[in-house]
């Protein structure tokens, strides 16, 4: 099985002089799901090389045991100092892709051609997609062949606006999560804030927050192989 992991490669949190990017549970747990599931897994960014780490996700009262695992892991750790470009990327090479989170998602994966582009082709050719926590920001542009957003009436989740308030950055963020995926037609479902949630829709597998991300991992590997 090969995976395609889509990281984010931003890194400035809006105008506020803090950083962000990637929330590392939400790179590493499923990273580790696929890996540990025997696949091959290649990760992408909007830039290449290093990929920026949220950090807040890097505190110990964030660390899991994949989080721990990918700190300690050689290889893990030149695949985040070295990750591949995402222009020119297309789905045929892999038997699905994965989107994770971090606010740093918003600003880039969310309006990047590129990225809309291979979400686009991907869902279109049937193949299973999934994205967790701030991940469905990527959602905003895309279109399927009826000029409808993807996840037009698709049973969607993604992080929710309580989560967002509670992390105090309702007014930083360009646009919420929640409140997209409803103006874009999606059936969005949470549960309680930080619990794990996971959501599928055919092939489209989505999750609310980090702590649900081992979940669309699997479900992903379940699509994938049936």
């Amino acid at each position: 099985m090969k995976v395609l992991m889509v990281v984010t490669s931003h890194e400035d949190l809006g105008s506020t002089g803090h950083k962000t990017g990637v929330w590392l549970e939400e790179l590493a747990s499923p990273y580790y799901v696929f890996k540990d599931a025997g696949a091959e897994v290649t990760v992408v960014t909007p830039k290449g090389g290093l990929i920026p780490l949220d950090p807040n996700s890097l505190v110990p009262a964030a660390a899991t045991p994949a989080t721990d695992r990918f700190n300690k892991d050689a290889e893990a750790q030149k695949v985040l100092s070295n990750a591949g470009k995402l222009a020119g990327v297309t789905h045929q090479n892999y038997d699905l892709v994965f989107y994770p989170g971090g606010h740093g998602v918003l600003w880039d994966l969310a309006e990047s051609a590129d990225s809309i582009r291979l979400i686009e082709e991907t869902i279109a050719a049937g193949k299973p997609f999934g994205s967790v926590c701030h991940g469905p920001a990527i959602f905003r542009h895309t279109k399927a062949a009826d000029g409808k957003s993807v996840v037009n009436g698709k049973r969607v989740t993604g992080f929710a606006n309580s989560e967002e308030e509670a992390v105090g950055l309702t007014a930083v963020v360009p646009f919420l999560v929640e409140d997209m995926l409803k103006e874009n037609g999606g059936i969005y479902s949470k549960s309680g804030d930080w619990q794990p949630y996971v959501v599928t829709d055919g092939k489209l597998v989505t999750g609310q927050n980090p702590a649900s991300s081992d979940g669309v991992a699997l479900e992903l590997i379940k699509l994938a192989s049936r």
